[in-house]
């Protein structure tokens, strides 16, 4: 057998369990890798540049929305701008059919500056109503973005203009038909000079047709022809009388009955309906009705809000008014020698035979003013019956009544209201129950 190497046998042989030398150790290690404490150090670099980054910034609206809400908290702010303002929407209302959405006390001076229709799209609407679902997601967006709410201000102000309720943006009346002008310098025959005309009626004094019998016609310098008037509301040529002719004794203007049905007439007193107020819309856009209330926005206000909830109509109101006045000994009187009825219309009215006489017929134009002037009255005695709120009913009469000059007043108006609009209502209204 042969012996081993002596050399081999010399020579150290490492021990298996033994440590690494510090040189091997270096080696060993990868120089890709990072240390934890390497990693710690840069954190914390990282969180100090961004605290110094913090410090110097300027204070922001933004500064505690995340980079995404923010940009999307924008976007749904343009989205939600009013047609009206252009501001974000406070108190949405939204236009049926249309579904445009506006706020709602721009809506209201829409309708009261004389706004028809939609503002948006011009379109009739058939109600405006509170739009409950966007004023949800309006507060989601002021919770994450409070910046964007309007000043208290504005709020205060608003909700002076629209207390909540519904509403309706009428649309463009009916216009009357154009007057039948004269180009040349002959009246027209009316319709009840024509022989064989449809109305089954023929005028004893008939008004010869120039292009037929030039010779005999009536100059137009000559002013109307005998028997005959201009109406009242489509301003043509009529037979006075014809049996479709009726005359109101208010005015003493004379209509038609022929161009437009319901308008070119007078009716029986309590039947005939006040012109333009055909519901609440039309209250709302009646600047008469804020003159009625010495301009004190708060009862006016309250009234439209009452006559919302209880759905009363403006012909309903001024059948009431008309039956109360009835019932006074001098019934209509003290209103015609107040000249109410003067120069109603663009056409020349007649003679009143006898102001004391009844009165039995009226013109839609008349019969606003009766309900203008009664309003306030109607609503004084309403009050009575304790169908509004208490804070309402608990408000006193002015001392001061139609004298008072600070219905303007805001703090004044919520505490109390004026008596009497017109100096002689006194007289008129003197057997009320207020």
């Amino acid at each position: 057998m042969a012996e081993p190497d002596a050399s081999l046998l010399e020579a150290p042989v490492p021990a298996l369990d033994s440590p690494p030398s510090r040189e091997q150790q270096v080696t060993l290690k990868r120089s890709a890798s990072t240390s934890f404490d390497d990693i710690h150090d840069q954190s914390l670099s990282r969180k100090r540049l961004k605290e110094e980054h913090d410090s110097h910034s300027e204070p922001d609206g933004n500064a505690l929305i995340p980079a995404n809400d923010s940009a999307l908290a924008e976007q749904l702010a343009q989205e939600l701008q009013c047609g009206c303002c252009s501001d974000l929407v406070y108190r949405p209302v939204l236009v049926a059919p249309c579904q445009h959405f506006f706020c709602g006390s721009c809506c209201v001076l829409w309708i009261r500056n004389g706004g028809t229709n939609c503002p948006a799209c011009r379109g009739p609407s058939t109600s405006v109503t509170p739009f409950r679902a966007l004023q949800s997601v309006l507060d989601i967006l002021l919770r994450v973005a409070p910046h964007k709410a309007r000043s208290e201000r504005e709020r205060l102000q608003a909700d002076e203009i629209y207390t909540g309720t519904s509403m309706r943006i009428p649309a463009p009346r009916e216009a009357s038909p154009e007057p039948d002008i004269n180009p040349s310098d002959f009246v027209r025959p009316c319709p009840n000079c024509v022989l064989g005309n449809p109305y089954g009626w023929r005028c004893p004094q008939p008004i010869v047709d120039p292009n037929v019998d030039p010779d005999h016609a009536w100059p137009s310098e000559n002013g109307t022809p005998p028997g005959h008037a201009l109406c009242g509301n489509c301003e043509n040529l009529l037979a006075l009388p014809s049996p479709l002719t009726t005359k109101c004794d208010f005015c003493q203007v004379s209509f038609c009955g022929i161009n437009v049905q319901n308008r070119c007439s007078a009716l029986a007193i309590v039947s005939q309906q006040p012109h333009g107020l055909s519901d609440v819309g039309d209250l709302i856009q009646t600047s008469a009705v804020y003159d009625v209330f010495n301009h004190n926005t708060i009862e006016v206000d309250i009234l439209f809000d009452y006559l919302t909830a209880q759905r009363i109509t403006p012909r309903y109101i001024y059948r009431e008014i008309v039956a109360h006045i009835q019932a006074q000994p001098r019934a209509f009187l003290p209103l015609i020698e107040l000249e109410l009825f003067v120069d109603m219309h663009g056409v020349s009215a007649g003679t009143d035979p006898d102001p004391a006489a009844a009165r039995n017929k009226i013109c839609r134009h008349c019969a606003t003013e009766v309900f203008l002037y009664g309003l306030r009255d109607w609503f004084l005695r309403e009050r009575q019956k304790g169908f509004l709120e208490e804070s309402v009913l608990s408000r006193k009469d002015c001392v001061d009544g139609a004298r008072c000059n600070r219905q303007t007043d805001l703090d004044h108006a919520k505490q109390c209201i004026a008596l009497f609009h017109h100096p002689t209502a006194f007289l008129i209204f003197s057997q009320s129950t207020i």
